[in-house]
């Protein structure tokens, strides 16, 4: 059976419902979490994947109103689900089916990190977030790119050297639990993957040697990544 530090399923950042943390129970370094919800469980079977707060987590057991997910300690370590406790709100949604609408970005349920709310306030219609996080998390986001917060596709304000924005319409305020999160509430995030493949990319070609970097588009570069 996967965990969540296996987890390849995809999801959208859409979340489907709020659901409530109903017992914790383990030793400090792992736990088990029983969540009581109703929408996500349409169809669930043991092993399926839901993400919870954004953190792909695999269902061990359910019921007609609840189901289990066991929490490993390096999930536990990188995500706000450490401070998880009875009768806490968490985001839902179930892992993407082929041929499902495509409503926000590709989301992997695997959070870069955590990043704590320094600040919320009325702005027109909707609510302005702003959250800081680590540098390292932060190279990742761009003003008007994707960012997921606690599981929710969202797009980025601003960003500055020690945080971003962002604005939450009324909808998503209602629909999700930021209706309760307050200043200095820590949130999962996960950066967009494009710009971590993109990194990746270049790093790649950096530790090339001189004489096999290749510069520009050419045909021997389509050829070799499996584009023609």
């Amino acid at each position: 059976m996967r965990n969540e530090e296996e987890c390849d399923a995809m999801f959208t950042g859409l979340v489907e419902e709020v659901g409530v943390v109903e017992s914790v129970t383990g030793d400090g370094k792992a736990c088990r979490m029983v969540i009581r919800a109703e929408r996500v469980l349409e169809g669930v079977r043991i092993g399926d994947s839901i993400a919870v707060n954004g953190v792909c987590l695999t269902v061990t057991s359910h019921s007609d109103r609840h189901f289990s997910v066991d929490v490993m300690p390096e999930t536990l370590n990188k995500t706000s689900l450490r401070q998880a406790k009875r009768g806490q709100i968490v985001n839902l949604e179930r892992a993407m089916r082929l041929g499902d609408r495509f409503g926000g970005h590709i989301v992997s349920g695997h959070v870069d990190g955590t990043g704590t709310i320094l600040s919320r306030h009325p702005h027109a219609n909707a609510v302005l977030f702003r959250i800081g996080a680590e540098p390292d998390l932060l190279k990742y986001v761009v003003p008007r790119g994707s960012i997921c917060l606690d599981g929710i596709s969202l797009t980025v304000v601003d960003v500055d050297a020690e945080s971003f924005s962002v604005s939450i319409i009324p909808h998503t305020l209602v629909h999700t639990n930021l209706r309760d999160k307050q200043i200095r509430d820590p949130v999962n995030l996960e950066a967009d993957v494009i710009g971590k493949y993109v990194e990746r990319l270049l790093a790649w070609r950096s530790e090339q040697p001189q004489q096999e970097r290749r510069t520009g588009l050419t045909p021997e570069f389509l050829r070799e990544h499996g584009f023609l």
